[in-house]
C-alpha cells in the first residue's frame, strides 16, 4: 500500500524507544506506573505512552517486526471495511489501553510495578489476523510451523499460566487482554466474517 499507518507507528515507536534508552527522565514520564497514576488523571497518558517505549533493542525489534508483518494486512482489510485510514490506528491505541487496564487495577497499590512496551497492541493485531486466517501458518520462533488458530489458543493458555506464576518481567496479562481485545474488536467491526470464521475453524484443511 502506498500509505501505511503501520509503518508510521513502527517509525514513531522506534524513535521514541531509542531516545528513551538513554533518557531516564523521558522513560520515567512515559512508562506505565499504576501507583503514580491512581487518582491522577493527568498521568493517564501512560496507558498509551508506555506502548511507545521499550526496555531494550531486542524488545523493540521483535515487537516492531511482528507489527510490520501483520499490521499492513489488517490495515488494508480495515480500510476496505470502513473506507477510513483511522480504524486500524484506533484499534491499536485502544488495544494499548485495554491491555494495560488489568495491570493498572492489579498493581495500583504496588509502587514497585512499572511496565512498558507495545506487546499488548501487537498481540491485538495478531489476533485480528487470526480472525481472518485461522489456518494460516505462523512460525514459532521463526522455525516451527503452527496453524494460527492453534498458536492463538496456546498463546492465551500460556499467558494465563505465566501470569499466575509471575516469575519473570514479561507482561503476560497485557498479552492476554490485548489478544482478546484485538479479536473482539475485529469481530465488532466486521461481524459478517464471524460465520466464515466459524466455518473455517470447523473445517481442518490438512485432511
Amino acid at each position: 500500500m502506498s500509505f501505511s499507518i503501520t509503518i508510521i507507528i513502527v517509525v514513531i515507536t522506534a524513535i521514541t524507544s531509542v531516545l528513551a534508552f538513554n533518557n531516564h527522565d523521558m522513560l520515567n514520564k512515559g512508562l506505565l506506573y499504576p501507583a503514580l497514576m491512581k487518582g491522577h488523571p493527568k498521568e493517564y497518558h501512560r496507558f498509551i505512552s508506555s506502548g511507545f517505549l521499550h526496555a531494550d533493542w531486542m524488545h523493540l525489534i521483535f515487537n516492531m517486526y511482528v507489527l510490520y508483518i501483520f499490521g499492513e494486512y489488517i490495515e488494508r482489510i480495515f480500510i476496505g471495511i470502513s473506507g477510513s485510514l483511522f480504524l486500524f490506528p484506533a484499534m491499536y491505541i485502544l488495544a494499548l489501553i485495554a491491555a494495560s487496564l488489568p495491570s493498572y487495577f492489579k498493581h495500583k497499590d504496588n509502587y514497585h510495578y512499572r511496565a512498558l512496551g507495545a506487546s499488548g497492541a501487537v498481540a491485538a493485531v495478531i489476533f485480528s489476523f487470526i480472525y481472518y486466517n485461522p489456518w494460516a501458518m505462523l512460525y514459532l520462533f521463526g522455525i516451527v510451523p503452527i496453524p494460527a488458530i492453534l498458536f492463538g489458543i496456546g498463546y492465551l493458555v500460556y499467558s494465563v499460566w505465566a501470569a499466575k506464576r509471575g516469575q519473570d518481567n514479561i507482561g503476560h496479562d497485557a498479552h492476554f487482554y490485548g489478544s482478546v481485545f484485538g479479536f473482539l474488536f475485529t469481530l465488532a467491526v466486521d461481524p459478517s466474517h464471524g460465520k466464515t470464521f466459524v466455518s473455517q475453524i470447523t473445517q481442518i484443511p490438512f485432511f
